[in-house]
């Protein structure tokens, strides 16, 4: 892709707004961990054990420090009301959080404040922040409620500095995903209706394609799986749910 093209994509929209509205309407509820989001604060923990691990990897960072982001600046795109902000906040980043929708970025401004946490927080498109240089990019369970893949890889590419790591998560394309994390989750109220849609999840090849079209290169997924015994952990089983590293090509 030449460097016209590329701009050309990173600028095109990726909100969906009625996705941007469902979020929306649940922004006073994200940080109940009983509420609407109760499978994000289930999957949280799960997710942050392998972005600590990555940090660690990527940076050279002793995995025992409490600040292994200290001095360095983070994003989170698509940061809800900033579950994963917080956490990166107390490792010593300055984080940035943009979300499409500004009921969540409200809420994630109330919450940060109660915990004397300094965060930046905006609502929008990403490519219209026009964000650059930063260490870590992650984007947690959003692709897939995007509008346009390509643009949006995109437009987290040219958020990564240079030599910086980006973090990605998805639900997984596949006939267990669907059984599971869409029609059982939702028919049984652990994740609200129409928060899915089964079609819009990209497989790890799919990803893979994606992310090398915008000048990325995807380190080997790992699954996030469940069992009645562990619960929700990371695996090699990529079935439902997959957890992996970018870094420019």
């Amino acid at each position: 892709m030449d460097n016209a093209t590329a701009t050309m994509t990173a600028n095109r929209a990726t909100i969906d707004p009625r996705e941007a509205a469902h979020f929306g309407a649940l922004a006073a509820e994200w940080w109940d961990p009983k509420g609407s989001s109760a499978m994000l604060h289930k999957l949280n923990p799960v997710r942050l054990a392998f972005v600590r691990a990555a940090i660690d990897a990527h940076f050279g960072s002793e995995s025992r420090s409490l600040h292994p982001l200290s001095g360095k600046r983070a994003l989170d795109a698509g940061c809800g009301a900033g579950l994963l902000c917080e956490p990166l906040a107390r490792m010593g980043a300055a984080v940035t959080g943009v979300d499409a929708a500004p009921e969540n970025i409200e809420a994630a401004r109330s919450h940060a404040r109660g915990m004397g946490l300094a965060i930046d927080y905006r609502a929008g498109e990403l490519g219209a922040l026009e964000l650059s240089g930063f260490d870590l990019v992650c984007s947690l369970e959003v692709i897939e409620h995007v509008t346009d893949k390509a643009a949006f890889l995109a437009q987290l590419a040219d958020a990564l500095a240079p030599d910086g790591l980006m973090i990605l998560s998805c639900p997984n394309r596949t006939v267990p995903s669907r059984l599971l994390l869409v029609e059982a989750a939702e028919r049984l109220g652990h994740v609200p209706r129409g928060t899915h849609d089964w079609s819009q999840f990209p497989t790890p090849d799919e990803l893979r394609a994606l992310a090398a079209g915008a000048g990325l290169v995807l380190g080997e997924p790992r699954g996030i799986a469940w069992s009645p015994i562990k619960g929700l952990h990371l695996s090699d089983d990529l079935s439902l749910n997959y957890i992996v590293t970018a870094r420019r090509a």
